[in-house]
């Protein structure tokens, strides 16, 4: 059940309807919103009754919730999240542009690709420094010297630092770095994670795995709003499939089906869906056309050098043709409402 509280209530008013939810031996998470706040109700094995919210001061309604992700259900919450990074919004209309090597590997590296990628409109800047590799004798990262890396990378050019956490062990540490935490394919029902991601304190960029439902994607990011943090990120970046003309198959009809059933921000990641450089553009484009809110893109000065990904990594100029198209189709879907 959502608790939708009016738009006058005070802080006292929201304290009572939580002590009231917790009394009954459930859990209550506030959900401050832009112009009033809602008190989710979790835990409870049967409907509840209304009728003990709605007389209480300050209430404007009880409203049951159908799904089983209830926090995340667009049943919670009226009109698409808006995901606060710094001065950056990702979701809401805009397009956020995330950009930046498979891996970090040197300062150098990371300095020129920042450098470039900024200049090309990017905002946010990605890189590993732990990569979960399918082999065990592939580059595994540089650790904190590349999360210390990739703090220079913000220092120098103002970009945010979008990097992925893979475990409990480093989460704390990489979220020190961060400005947006990832949370990978191979990690998206690693439900402990999930819940300590929730408690870090930074906004959470969530991959779909690589065989899951929507459905199963969205109570993911149940875990993470559960203890709660609202700031969580979709990130569509192609499923396994029998096909093996891409690396995956980008799944752009989930694009348009998270935006009905949830208020979330959905980006995409058309590289590690291609694994081919020549398709990461179309299907960028592809994905800015169903109205995806950002594009998460790797770029790199030496592709055919790097140690990560180097196949479906743009190069420079690249990722500045990308970008100039991006502004172009924004343009044009602004000017067509």
């Amino acid at each position: 059940m959502l608790i939708v509280m009016d738009k006058n209530a005070s802080a006292a008013d929201v304290k009572n309807v939580v002590k009231k939810i917790e009394s009954m031996g459930l859990r209550a998470v506030p959900m401050p919103g832009a112009q009033r706040t809602a008190v989710c109700v979790l835990g409870n094995k049967g409907p509840l009754d209304a009728s003990l919210f709605n007389v209480m001061r300050g209430v404007k309604e009880a409203i049951p919730v159908s799904k089983p992700y209830k926090m995340v259900s667009r049943e919670s919450k009226d009109g698409p999240s808006r995901v606060r990074v710094g001065k950056e919004l990702i979701g809401g209309g805009g397009m956020a542009m995330i950009a930046g090597p498979c891996a970090v590997e040197s300062e150098e590296q990371c300095l020129k690709i920042a450098q470039s990628v900024k200049k090309s409109g990017a905002r946010f800047f990605r890189g590993g420094a732990y990569k979960p590799r399918t082999s065990p004798y592939a580059f595994q990262g540089l650790g904190e010297p590349g999360l210390k890396i990739l703090a220079k990378v913000r220092e120098r050019f103002g970009l945010y630092i979008v990097t992925e956490a893979i475990d409990h062990e480093i989460l704390a540490t990489v979220a020190g770095y961060a400005d947006v935490v990832q949370i990978g394919a191979r990690n998206m029902q690693n439900y402990s994670l999930l819940r300590a991601a929730g408690k870090c304190g930074r906004p959470v960029l969530l991959k779909r795995g690589m065989s899951a439902t929507i459905e199963e994607w969205l109570m993911a990011a149940e875990y993470v709003m559960s203890e709660g943090n609202p700031d969580v990120i979709l990130c569509e970046r192609g499923v396994r499939t029998f096909a093996d003309h891409s690396r995956n198959t980008l799944d752009l009809s989930a694009v348009l089906v998270v935006k009905q059933l949830s208020h979330l921000p959905v980006i995409v990641d058309p590289s590690h869906a291609a694994g081919r450089r020549d398709l990461v553009i179309p299907l960028a484009k592809a994905a800015i056309a169903v109205g995806a809110d950002g594009l998460m893109i790797e770029v790199h000065n030496q592709p055919e050098k790097a140690l990560s990904d180097g196949a479906q990594s743009l190069r420079l100029h690249e990722f500045k043709e990308l970008a100039c198209q991006v502004r172009r189709m924004s343009q044009a879907a602004k000017q067509s409402k």
